[in-house]
């Protein structure tokens, strides 16, 4: 073939590869007329798909392709946030488990739907498992770890104190160690404060749901100890956190990073110094919240943990009388620094939160004063909106609180949270209460359901369940995308997240068990120019590497992900 045939044939089928792929990521789902959950439904549990508005009977067939159930959809609901009109189709009459294909009249195309008593416990299983595939400093063995065992990196036993968080004691250039800890998102480095509220609600899905994690087995080197698998887990992150104190002072590091961002390698060869920045009061006020918490939950495994607890509780008192010495020091990313800054100027529900866990830990009144001049009704948390942490833990022992604190409306207006959410989703067309996508909008979806379980389990009423339920259906499929947003899973799956191990290993299936950001329009050029996105907020994503704003993982999203869908399975599991 002469050789400018050949470079027009490459040509050719370049574009062609690229063009297959731009309509891979931007207008597949556009094609499909049913949008459901695609790993599967509760046999008795509420069961609601989507179907675009001109389709008008909804057919369940059975596995030898006799018709068992019809439903005619709801009327036609427009969302303004994905630009388009559907009707809802509710199927929960229908119990019986099987695996089904759905027909909508007039349309040749069929789908495949699953109904099961438990169908989400492997999705629980590996959305924790995704933790210990995500480990620093140790190597991931092929027994615990599949096809995705890794040699060991970043050891951080040589970390250096960067001048921004030198001080006498602790001079530019110092050594010190910090090993452990899970890598923070699609990067190599690892922050405080989002472990904060990743760690957290870690331990908060152990302590909600304390007989279903006991018998969760996830098959980490940990397992078989006589410690639930994910409170080991979350150990190997609290143990780095720990790390993170000067133990001269008490002030707590912002984050343990390199200087800029590793390029696509592994870890093991990612070698580029790691220095620890800038003590603040966000970072140190999350670790005393933090730890005054773990003290709590570790308390009930003093024989196995001999002293953590109480390690865990001086170090939270240490952390407070650091920020109360430096109450408002919010973190200045340095110039030589270009990695996550995690920059959070609004302190108050950071004090509300750690003033609350130092409360409960210690019955000390000092406490007192800051939770009531911090209170503020609660928000949907976020790593930088912990509110609602503190929410969760004071309504824990709510009878046992003094009346200036019940008299605070605190089981109230967590409540009233819950039911406004609740309500945004039963009139909302995609029936979901997210109204904002912001960066990570997969996450802020898991974290409602997370208030709604919550809410449920403090009132026993069914319709805060049902709607976290939908929450996990949008986030398993149901949404305007039409992919599962948690890998591994799904008919329409998520392939090419943007988190460097999955990038480097050559395998082509990412890690599994992680939740990706999902939809938004907060930064539209990560891939450049010549790739399209939907001006539409809900419908705003690509499955491209390069796509760190929709398409990363976090650690933060990942957590409430794991109670949303632990929750459930251990609620609704027959």
């Amino acid at each position: 073939m002469p050789v400018l045939l050949k470079y027009l044939f490459f040509v050719f089928v370049s574009i062609c590869f690229f063009c297959s792929c731009r309509q891979s990521s931007v207008d597949e789902s556009a094609s499909s007329r049913l949008i459901y959950n695609q790993v599967g439904y509760l046999s008795h549990g509420p069961k609601l798909a989507l179907v675009t508005h001109d389709v008008d009977e909804f057919v369940l067939l059975n596995a030898e392709g006799k018709e068992v159930f019809r439903a005619t959809p709801e009327a036609p609901l427009y969302w303004e946030a994905s630009g388009d009109t559907v009707r809802k189709v509710d199927f929960s009459e229908w119990q019986q488990a099987g695996s089904y294909t759905v027909q909508l009249s007039g349309f040749s195309k069929t789908y495949e739907i699953n109904i099961g008593p438990n169908p989400y416990h492997e999705v629980s299983k590996a959305a924790i498992k995704s933790f210990y595939l995500n480990r620093t400093s140790i190597a991931l063995e092929e027994t615990f770890a599949g096809k995705w065992a890794r040699a060991a990196g970043h050891p951080d036993t040589v970390v250096y104190i960067h001048a921004s968080a030198a001080d006498d004691k602790r001079p530019e250039g110092t050594v010190i160690s910090s090993p452990l800890g899970w890598y923070d998102a699609g990067d190599y480095n690892k922050y405080v404060v989002n472990s904060g509220i990743t760690t957290y609600t870690m331990l908060r899905a152990l302590k909600d749901y304390p007989l279903y994690y006991a018998q969760l087995d996830l098959n980490i080197p940990e397992s078989g100890s006589g410690i639930p698998d994910i409170l080991s887990e979350t150990l190997f992150n609290l143990r780095w956190v720990l790390s993170m104190q000067d133990p001269n002072d008490g002030g707590v590091y912002h984050k343990l990073t390199t200087k800029q961002f590793e390029d696509f390698v592994m870890p093991n060869e990612a070698v580029n110094d790691r220095f620890v920045v800038a003590k603040g009061t966000a970072a140190t006020l999350n670790y005393a919240a933090l730890t005054a918490s773990a003290f709590r939950v570790l308390s009930g495994y003093d024989a196995q943990l001999p002293g953590l607890s109480d390690s865990c509780l001086s170090r939270a008192e240490m952390a407070w009388d650091w920020a109360v010495r430096h109450p408002d020091l919010t973190y200045q990313q340095p110039e030589d620094i270009a990695t996550g800054a995690y920059g959070d100027d609004q302190l108050d529900d950071e004090w509300f939160w750690a003033a609350a866990e130092l409360y409960l830990a210690t019955g000390n009144d000092r406490y007192l004063s800051v939770i009531k001049e911090k209170y503020h009704r609660p928000l949907v948390p976020t790593w930088n909106q912990v509110y609602a942490l503190g929410f969760f833990s004071l309504i824990d022992f709510y009878d046992e609180l003094p009346a200036e604190l019940t008299n605070l409306s605190i089981k109230e207006d967590f409540l009233a949270l819950a039911s406004e959410l609740v309500a945004v989703s039963d009139s909302s067309p995609y029936g979901i209460s997210i109204q904002e996508f912001a960066w990570g909008s997969s996450s802020q979806v898991a974290n409602e359901g997370m208030v709604k379980l919550f809410a449920h389990q403090l009132t026993g009423d069914a319709a805060y369940l049902n709607s976290a339920i939908s929450d996990l259906d949008y986030v398993l499929g149901r949404n305007a995308t039409g992919f599962c947003f948690v890998t591994g899973f799904g008919h329409q799956r998520v392939m090419h997240i943007h988190h460097r191990p999955s990038g480097a290993d050559g395998i082509e299936d990412p890690v599994p068990g992680f939740l990706v950001g999902g939809p938004n329009l907060a930064v539209l050029t990560d891939c450049g120019t010549d790739v399209e996105r939907s001006p539409f907020p809900a419908k705003s994503y690509v499955d491209l590497e390069c796509s760190y704003s929709t398409n990363e993982i976090a650690i933060n999203w990942n957590a409430p992900l794991v109670y949303l869908v632990g929750g459930i399975d251990a609620l609704m599991t027959r």
